[in-house]
């Protein structure tokens, strides 16, 4: 089986190579952009770069966790930097016996793409890693956490091995009538593209594959040392998770899914009850052996790849410390670091999404 993205075109990456003191150390980063659920949903993402290589950009600027500059990038500015691009439509986790035999044309073949990208890099050096962080945003960033484990176990013993995962930790919670929307969509995921296969052994043993899908399910049987990003009030997950368009057929919530100021009292308050499940099920994750969070009071949603909310002069922080800072003092073990801010509105230095302009 050829590692093959959903149209059978071949999948791609961006690299940078590293210099000076950051030459033998890697860092990775998963491209994020949601999931395919069904036949329809795969073949319509197949004429786009979030299935074909055929429609990906030559280029991409490499900004936030990704540039090579220090004042942008202070820590990781000088590391060897892989973008390694999504095109798979199940979080690199899709394996090929679920494929249809009715002439669809779809391959799933996540798994087999992610195995790919270690061979490939582990041929071109990593394998001389001293240092090396596996990373992803959104679809990008749960496929780090189901990798996590898998991507230290490819590098020698010795080799510091950490990840990070930014806007990954989506909740298998009800929308706002009940509804297990996501938990039916990613019932379908799984289902369609055959991933239980990629997911956590223990968790499946404790429950249905589709659950294990959820961080907050296995996110505690990770071996590996896992820094959490996520806004409590992530855009994606508003929309998608809590008040999805078939929860507000008369689009009540539309001004407030647009832009946080517009939110009413109610809708502020249901916004709070999402958050407080975040932290609980963030509570559990804890458990992780050298584990770490940042979970910023902002309707965002992807935050290291961009310079003005990785590490700029007017980024959020807490406590003083933008993500760059607190994910470098957790990656170098300088403190541990469990970064929760106050509920909505108390964090100035938020960069909060308007959707409204456009």
């Amino acid at each position: 089986f050829l590692a093959v993205c959903l149209d059978g075109s071949l999948p791609g990456y961006h690299f940078q190579k590293g210099f000076g003191s950051g030459s033998n150390n890697w860092l990775l980063h998963l491209e994020g952009g949601g999931w395919c659920n069904s036949v329809a949903s795969c073949l319509s993402r197949k004429t786009t770069p979030l299935g074909s290589s055929n429609f990906m950009e030559q280029q991409v600027r490499f900004a936030g966790i990704l540039s090579s500059d220090t004042s942008q990038n202070p820590v990781f500015f000088n590391w060897n930097k892989v973008k390694i691009r999504y095109c798979d439509g199940a979080s690199f986790a899709g394996h090929p016996d679920s494929e249809l035999k009715n002439g669809t044309e779809l391959f799933f073949r996540g798994q087999l793409i992610w195995e790919a990208f270690m061979d490939e890099l582990l041929s071109l050096g990593m394998s001389n890693a001293k240092q090396a962080l596996l990373s992803g945003c959104s679809a990008g960033g749960l496929a780090t956490f189901i990798h996590c484990d898998e991507f230290r176990d490819r590098l020698p013993k010795h080799v510091t091995v950490k990840c990070l995962a930014d806007a990954g930790f989506f909740l298998d919670e009800p929308d706002i009538l009940g509804n297990r929307t996501i938990r039916s969509f990613y019932y379908d995921v799984v289902d369609l593209q055959g991933v239980a296969k990629s997911l956590n052994m223990d968790c499946l043993s404790r429950m249905e594959s589709f659950k294990c899908f959820f961080p907050q399910e296995f996110v505690k049987n990770i071996r590996t040392p896992v820094f959490i990003v996520n806004p409590a009030y992530d855009f994606w997950q508003i929309r998608n998770i809590l008040v999805p368009d078939a929860s507000d057929p008369r689009g009540k919530w539309r001004p407030c899914k647009l832009n946080i100021h517009s939110c009413n009292p109610h809708q502020l308050e249901i916004l709070q009850g999402y958050r407080s499940s975040m932290l609980k099920a963030l509570s559990e994750s804890q458990q992780i052996q050298g584990g770490g969070m940042f979970i910023n009071s902002c309707f965002i949603h992807c935050q290291t790849w961009m310079a003005e909310t990785w590490h700029s002069p007017n980024s959020p922080r807490i406590n003083n410390k933008t993500i760059a800072e607190s994910v470098s003092d957790w990656y170098f073990d300088r403190r541990a670091v469990t970064q929760i801010d106050c509920p909505y509105p108390c964090n100035p230095t938020c960069y909060n999404m308007d959707f409204t302009r456009g």
